[in-house]
């Protein structure tokens, strides 16, 4: 394994719902805080998996901030680049349907994460920079972020970018999906999911074409689709641990395995991504069907450790 990973983006406070619903309605249910964030949720899954990983976002410090400082920390994140400013942590209200799936309303108005600053030079051992979701939406942190992602594609480094538009939450259409387009240009992995795409106006196959150099598409219980240069498209199906319990980060959670394997794999470069073959794409699947179905199997977002990412 060589090289650090800069994941960049938003820090949050989902608030999921926990037990029976109020007596005079029972949809009014009590909300427990559980530290989310896609990006967050990212750094702490490549954290678990063992690899060296890096925090770049603003935080609150409110009590919310300090609690999710500790996450990073008790999950071997380093919070070197994480800054700190007196605006309140970003809350997500999420409701759950039927199914276990996750929605969210989110309270962003003025909040920290927004506010992040550019971090300058990155650590002189950082070989990937992640950045993505709420991020790349709200301003001013969503210029900064794409300006960071750009400079350090041209340095030699590899980017991956994982959107996320949220609907109601978009205020600029044309000004994210420019931003995307700008990103995806360069970056070397794209991890997709086959709603955002759609909220996108980008199929895998434009986004490829515009000049990433893979694409992996979720799917949900369809599994997991990479579209490559060097293997074509290569599928895998989605996999089970346990009973489903929730979806919330799973999409988080497969953006960190797909970086993990190819920290694994001495393969955070955008060329080496772009030569990875079928069997090297299919084994890169797999390994990140199982984070994602290790986080669905238990409450919130729970990535998996690597002891318990061992194949059976």
């Amino acid at each position: 394994m060589t090289g650090r990973i800069v994941v960049g983006g938003e820090a949050l406070v989902d608030l999921v719902p926990t037990g029976d619903g109020h007596p005079d309605d029972p949809a009014l249910t009590p909300l427990a805080p559980r530290l989310g964030g896609g990006p967050f949720n990212t750094a702490v899954g490549l954290g678990r998996l063992g690899v060296p990983t890096t925090m770049l976002t603003r935080l609150s410090t409110d009590p919310f901030g300090d609690a999710l400082v500790r996450r990073l920390e008790a999950n071997a994140v380093d919070t070197g680049l994480v800054q700190r400013g007196p605006e309140p942590t970003t809350l997500a209200v999420v409701t759950l349907d039927a199914a276990g799936a996750a929605r969210y309303a989110f309270h962003v108005a003025g909040s920290a994460d927004r506010l992040v600053a550019d971090p300058g030079e990155l650590p002189a051992d950082t070989a990937a920079v992640a950045v993505g979701t709420l991020s790349l939406v709200l301003e001013p942190g969503a210029s900064r972020y794409a300006d960071l992602a750009v400079r350090e594609a041209e340095r030699g480094r590899l980017v991956s970018l994982d959107p996320n538009l949220r609907p109601g939450l978009v205020d600029d259409p044309d000004a994210v999906v420019a931003r995307l387009d700008r990103i995806a240009r360069v970056a070397g992995l794209v991890k997709l999911s086959d709603e955002d795409a759609e909220r996108w106006g980008r199929t895998p196959e434009d986004v490829l074409d515009a000049g990433a150099g893979a694409v992996v598409l979720t799917r949900g219980s369809a599994g997991l689709a990479a579209y490559t240069r060097g293997g074509g498209v290569v599928t895998a199906p989605a996999a089970s641990v346990g009973p489903l319990v929730d979806t919330i980060g799973a999409g988080d959670s497969v953006h960190g395995a797909l970086l993990a394997w190819l920290a694994d794999h001495d393969a955070l470069h955008r060329d080496t991504v772009a030569r990875l073959d079928a069997d090297d794409w299919a084994a890169a699947l797999g390994f990140a069907a199982r984070a994602a179905a290790w986080t669905v199997s238990r409450a919130g977002a729970e990535p998996p450790w690597r002891r318990e990412m061992a194949d059976p």
